[in-house]
């Protein structure tokens, strides 16, 4: 590099690794792409591919009008990479096969750099401008000049453009589910909660939402998922010792008699589990974004996270009533699931009506029904005295986004050593329905047959 070109602006004070994340998510975010293309210089990189790269992609959508895809540009480096050299079509290849794996790091601090970097060359050469401008006394054009270099580069991510954004309304998009472990529920919610959903079990103090949450926790574990569980009530060992008898089946009271057994059978896990304790009502949602950071400093990303449970939750800001906070804390929980891009999963306490209740229906939640808005799916717990000395329960699907809801499946549920299973709808019918006064008509008819057939069969 000669004297001259050292002289000249570049990225080449950042990095190969700067500059690659940026071409990267000029492609991946258009919103940016629309930002900084009104600044950038293809000859700010360094590196001929990258300028290469960054040319496809300013010629396909000045010829197209819409911003290119992954899958698009495939099609456009295959007709394109001919024309280039030998070396530069290997090293275009290389590097699209390298960022169609990976995700970037570090993306905000990319962007916001490389912005900063090119609007202060624009301005740098709209002073330049101005020299020459001032000797003619062009007030009025020197002050066009430096305000069009200030205003190029802002922000100009107006939301999703119908037009430009087309080809993203084609893409295939990844929900990436975690199972249940309930292939009956898996089913109806398309093989479990995706990335930026929120899961809620609804259930009355003693009816074993806890235990659901850990259950829920031990599938994501068992397919090789990382989970993080919060817990705001229960002390972390606790929780623990719940995992190891949920994933042995080990009854609780003698997890101390089998520590070796189970250290063993908990070798051959392909997931990770980290279980946080927090003192009741001592932790925010911007609580656990904290320590959510702090974890992924340390290269963990987190595919499930178990809030136990979310009304336990403080506030980020008080309200004047609970029920306003309840609803502030849920849709928080909802965007850590979006801002993870994995899911969350929690618990809520219903009211006084639903503690002998046989079905629960969402009109039991506590305090809040307005947090069952921001949720994707709601299950609720059901288990009378008789249920609970039978090991048996009920889950009544409340709410799901990505299929049917109003059903009710009998479970088997044994605290003793956090196991539940979801039975087939043979013993008690699903019951679909479409509004509250239906469901409870349906359930009534459908309980009854079932206790009469009951009664029958004990004389």
């Amino acid at each position: 590099m000669s004297k001259q070109d050292k002289n000249k602006p570049s990225f080449s004070k950042f990095g190969k690794d700067f500059q690659e994340s940026l071409c990267q998510l000029i492609l991946v975010d258009r919103p940016f792409a629309d930002q900084i293309m009104e600044v950038l210089d293809e000859n700010f990189l360094e590196l001929h591919y990258l300028q290469v790269f960054i040319r496809l992609i300013m010629d396909y959508r000045e010829k197209y009008g819409v911003h290119p895809t992954y899958k698009i540009m495939i099609s456009v480096l295959r007709a394109s990479v001919d024309e280039e050299d030998a070396a530069t079509s290997q090293q275009l290849r290389a590097y699209f096969a390298k960022i169609f794996k990976t995700d970037v790091s570090g993306a905000e601090y990319i962007k916001t750099t490389a912005l900063d970097f090119c609007r202060k060359q624009m301005l740098k050469e709209a002073m330049i401008r101005s020299v020459g401008l001032l000797q003619r006394s062009s007030f009025d054009e020197i002050a066009k000049v430096i305000n069009e270099a200030l205003t190029l580069g802002s922000d100009t991510n107006f939301g999703y453009d119908y037009l430009k954004d087309f080809e993203r309304r084609f893409e295939i998009k990844a929900r990436a589910p975690v199972t249940t472990g309930w292939p009956d529920i898996d089913d109806i919610c398309k093989q479990g909660l995706g990335k930026g959903e929120l899961g809620v079990v609804v259930a009355p103090t003693g009816a074993g939402k806890s235990m659901a949450l850990v259950h829920l926790g031990a599938q994501a574990l068992k397919a090789g998922k990382t989970v993080i569980h919060y817990t705001l009530e229960l002390g972390d060992t606790i929780v623990a010792t719940r995992y190891d008898s949920c994933l042995t089946g080990i009854p609780l009271g003698d997890v101390h008699s089998f520590k070796e057994q189970i250290y063993e059978e908990l070798q051959e896990l392909e997931g990770s589990l980290i279980v946080k304790e927090y003192p009741t009502k001592s932790a925010s949602t911007r609580t656990l974004k904290n320590h959510l950071e702090r974890l992924k400093v340390r290269g963990i990303e987190p595919d499930m996270i178990i809030v136990d449970y979310g009304d336990l939750l403080r506030p980020v800001s008080a309200q004047r009533e609970k029920r306003n906070e309840l609803e502030s804390i849920y849709e928080e929980m909802r965007g850590l699931a979006q801002e993870n891009e994995c899911c969350v999963w929690t618990a809520s306490q219903t009211n006084r009506s639903g503690l002998n209740a046989e079905v629960i229906t969402m009109e039991a939640i506590s305090e809040a029904f307005n947090k069952c808005f921001v949720a994707d799916f709601i299950f609720t717990v059901s288990r009378t005295v008789e249920d609970k000395q039978n090991n048996l329960g009920r889950i009544f699907v409340a709410k799901n986004r990505n299929g049917p809801d109003g059903i009710v499946f009998p479970i088997k549920m044994d605290t003793s050593r956090v196991f539940i299973e979801v039975l087939p709808s043979g013993g008690i019918d699903q019951a679909v329905v479409t509004t509250t006064r239906d469901q409870m008509d349906v359930l009534r008819e459908k309980y009854s047959k079932f206790k009469k057939k009951k009664n029958e069969e004990k004389k």
